[in-house]
């Protein structure tokens, strides 16, 4: 029987610099953690650079373009639809951008990008990143509309927001996470009938993760919060292992 294709593991280290700016200097050092993850076999390393440096720093992600580009690893930029942040990635030139909606109360991104509300202004920034060698990612809930206005776009990638179905885990609403997962699936293959690719992102843990894995449009899997958690308990290499064993189980069982 033909091995079924793995979706590739990005971890986000944003929540290394967390740590180390919650007290300021320069440790622990988020490119230190994120060579430490490539050396543990994940694919690609994805960081934030938020409008108010909350985390991830301008040189932190110079710092991560030129350990990736030495690695041969990915660097996947998220990043506000705004003109300094357009500027900042024509610069630093990442592997991927991934544009992603952004309010300073928020402490984490809280939805998915409405790329039909805001498709004129979407265009011109997405198409100078695919000029300027960027492969451009949006992250939109998974519904129709939105999977539609990013087609109009000249984008490449959707990742879908996972967030619902992480929060409906938690919560103990099985019948809302199932109708969420489905969601996935058929927006998932929607999505790849209009030549884009599938990535999934946010909440996702050891135990919900399988599931949205097991789905098999999903390329790419962005991982961060968890894993970096998990870490100080367990090492990050031990956390980044686990997490590929199991998307890796659910994907062969699938």
């Amino acid at each position: 029987m033909k091995e079924k294709s793995l979706p590739r593991l990005g971890v986000n280290i944003d929540h290394i610099a967390t740590i180390r700016n919650a007290r300021g200097g320069d440790h622990p050092n988020p490119v230190a953690g994120a060579w430490a993850a490539i050396q543990a076999g994940a694919d690609g390393i994805t960081a934030h650079l938020r409008e108010d440096r909350r985390h991830m720093r301008d040189d932190d992600m110079n710092r991560l373009q030129a350990l990736c580009k030495s690695e041969t690893i990915p660097l996947n930029m998220e990043m506000a639809a705004t003109e300094e942040m357009l500027s900042i990635a024509l610069a630093l030139k990442p592997h991927a951008v991934c544009i992603v909606p952004e309010r300073r109360e928020e402490r984490t991104t809280e939805g998915g990008l409405d790329v039909a509300g805001q498709i004129e202004t979407l265009k011109p920034i997405i198409s100078k990143l695919n000029k300027n060698g960027a492969k451009v990612s949006l992250f939109i809930e998974a519904n129709r509309e939105q999977i539609e206005a990013a087609a109009k776009t000249d984008a490449k990638v959707v990742e879908f927001h996972t967030g619902a179905y992480a929060h409906a885990l938690d919560e103990g609403n099985d019948v809302k996470a199932n109708r969420t997962l489905e969601d996935f699936r058929l927006c998932a293959a929607l999505a790849q009938s209009y030549d884009l690719e599938v990535h999934f992102g946010h909440g996702l843990t050891f135990e919900n993760v399988g599931p949205v894995a097991a789905i098999p449009e999903c390329m790419e899997l962005n991982i961060g919060h968890f894993i970096i958690g998990e870490a100080l308990f367990m090492g990050l290499d031990a956390a980044i292992k686990q997490m590929r064993e199991i998307v890796t189980e659910a994907r062969q069982t699938a």
